[in-house]
């Protein structure tokens, strides 16, 4: 282990030779975007761990930040196992698995459809508590009865805080149990990674806290000056005004573990369960077929995100990291969340990224410093 220390910030940690420019980048972003340093960044390259890095006070390798829609990553990892083993079929509908949603015309969705954020149900009217936003099965029970904000299967859009919970009660249904206890045996204490759907209670001590990070001057104008749209479904699938960042740093959240955003672990976890999906991984074999990972890579939908505006935005249950990151290949495949953490699998590359930071990124999504990161990632890989 090496410290590296540059304007006040301190980064420890390795990388391995060919990958100081990546320390140099985490160092530079750490000063110049945060003030308030605090992040892990891991990378595997072919499952050789080549970047391991961490700064900021009270944070270090093994701690475990909320790494919110990272979660949903991990959660449909399982599902892709399900698929593979034959479990599951992604044309077959939701309601052949769970006959409850097919109430409010929702019959015909297929689980293909559905990991592709196509069903519609967003959220329900008059919004969620903080308890149900906890408890994956209580947002499955209202969802089945909500009619779609739009026809099911033929838009797409982000179910920001349900897909784990509408997914999982397909796998509950199919298996008799839920993703949280399937992530558990089959691949996160298999591959030894420190990160938990359901974090136990004696890893409290490794929890960091998540803290709100407040908009520049330039955002905060921005917002006042943006023109309310009654038409938004942004409210509905975020939930709002539910406070994201008070609700995960509660600990009873956290030990549920709810598969859409209730995740906790480090960089180097995140990192290491995307590299198991791409080829042998602690001396166990790879998770995924080839095949299962180019069906879950490959593009679910063409067009705009009716919650996000993004384009061409999801795979299937897997975000499409080829779109903020053109360099990665297509067939690239992983998950962001929203305190800036941003990981993902890159098959041309033989690349495994896991990023983690404590302060909750303005807008949401993964922290605008994975663009410099990454790039720091694929040039040190290709020479």
């Amino acid at each position: 282990m090496s410290d590296h220390r540059s304007n006040n910030v301190t980064v420890h940690g390795t990388v391995a030779v060919g990958y100081e420019g990546v320390r140099d980048e985490f160092t530079a972003v750490l000063t110049e975007e945060h003030n308030e340093p605090g992040a892990q960044l891991a990378v595997y390259r072919d499952s050789r761990l080549v970047v391991d890095l961490w700064a900021g006070d009270g944070i270090d390798g093994d701690s475990l930040p909320a790494v919110f829609s990272s979660t949903k990553g991990a959660a449909h990892l399982v599902v892709a196992l399900l698929v593979q083993d034959g479990t599951l079929d992604l044309d077959r509908t939701v309601a052949s698995y769970w006959p409850e949603f097919a109430a409010e015309g929702k019959g015909a969705l297929t689980l293909r459809e559905l990991l592709g954020h196509r069903s519609g149900v967003i959220g329900v009217e008059g919004g969620f508590t903080e308890a149900d936003l906890a408890d994956d099965r209580a947002i499955a029970a209202r969802l089945a009865e909500q009619a779609p904000f739009w026809e099911p299967g033929k838009e797409y859009g982000y179910h920001a805080l349900v897909i784990g919970a509408l997914t999982g009660e397909v796998v509950r249904r199919a298996t008799g149990r839920s993703i949280q206890e399937l992530f558990e045996e089959r691949v996160r204490a298999p591959y030894g990674l420190d990160l938990y759907l359901g974090q136990p209670a004696e890893l409290e001590p490794r929890y960091v806290p998540i803290r709100p990070m407040n908009p520049s001057p330039e955002q905060a104008a921005e917002i006042a000056a943006r023109p309310s749209d009654p038409e938004s479904l942004k409210p509905v699938a975020f939930n709002v005004p539910t406070d994201l960042v008070a609700w995960i740093n509660i600990p009873s959240v956290r030990a549920l573990g709810p598969a859409s955003v209730g995740g906790v672990g480090s960089a180097r976890a995140l990192a290491g369960m995307y590299a198991a999906t791409l080829s042998e991984f602690a001396g166990r074999p790879a998770l995924l077929k080839p095949e299962t990972r180019a069906e879950f890579a490959r593009l679910g939908l063409a067009g705009t995100d009716r919650v996000t505006g993004e384009s061409d935005h999801f795979a299937l249950g897997f975000e499409r990291p080829h779109m903020p990151y053109p360099s990665l290949g297509e067939d690239a495949f992983g998950h962001c969340g929203a305190a800036g953490s941003q990981a993902f699998a890159d098959p041309a590359s033989g690349i495994a990224y896991g990023y983690t930071r404590r302060r909750y990124a303005y807008p949401g999504g993964a922290g605008p410093e994975n663009t410099r990161l990454v790039a720091a990632v694929l040039a040190a890989a290709r020479h």
